[in-house]
């Protein structure tokens, strides 16, 4: 077996449950209030897997230089550097190159114009493709044998396709809840649904 190989351990046995993460948009406190006004509350609409994650009542359009997307969501907490998520169809759309990267890593990534009820901002950066990551809490990091950050495979068996999402990232946190995240050209590729599983392969 070569190096670039993967192969199967006693982690192929466990079930690691997907959830799909459509575009939105994580903001700071500053551009909130310039997007919303300054009486604006961020408020929550629906909790979210992962503790103390949300889905705000809040919704703004997203534009790039050929196109613009409606009713994109923020998700709160606030953040300290606003950043928003897509998908490789939605850069299509917009006319724009961002860089798959992890959640927090937007040195150089793509610019993008906000559009809220109460403002518009142009961000020179803060647009990205999310790399497919899993979240894990300690305990279940020992249980899978990985390390944070760690560059894993996973196998989606669905009844109508089977594939493997190679380079996704191990994230790890005593505040996660185990749940692999992927974008939704990846979901529509594998076929995935809500309630959807994969199986970890570690990298050798």
């Amino acid at each position: 077996m070569s190096n670039n190989q993967v192969h199967a351990t006693d982690t192929m046995n466990l079930n690691i449950p997907i959830a799909i993460s459509a575009r939105h948009c994580h903001v700071n406190e500053e551009d909130f209030y310039h997007l919303f006004g300054r009486e604006a509350i961020l408020q929550n609409w629906k909790e979210l897997s992962q503790p103390g994650q949300f889905a705000s009542q809040h919704i703004l359009t997203i534009k790039g230089p050929r196109g613009q997307i409606d009713n994109v969501r923020i998700l709160g907490p606030f953040r300290t550097e606003t950043q928003v998520e897509i998908s490789q169809t939605d850069a299509i759309k917009l006319g724009v190159t961002p860089p798959i990267r992890m959640s927090g890593d937007l040195d150089r990534s793509e610019s993008i114009t906000l559009i809220g009820p109460h403002g518009i901002l142009h961000k020179k950066q803060g647009l990205i493709i999310a790399q497919a990551h899993i979240h894990m809490a300690v305990s279940d990091a020992a249980t899978f044998n990985v390390q944070d950050k760690e560059i894993v495979t996973v196998e989606i068996s669905g009844k109508v396709r089977q594939l493997q999402l190679m380079n996704v990232v191990v994230r790890i946190s005593p505040e996660f809840i185990l749940e692999m995240h992927v974008d939704t050209d990846e979901a529509n590729a594998a076929a995935i649904h809500t309630h959807s599983i994969g199986k970890l392969i570690k990298m050798e």
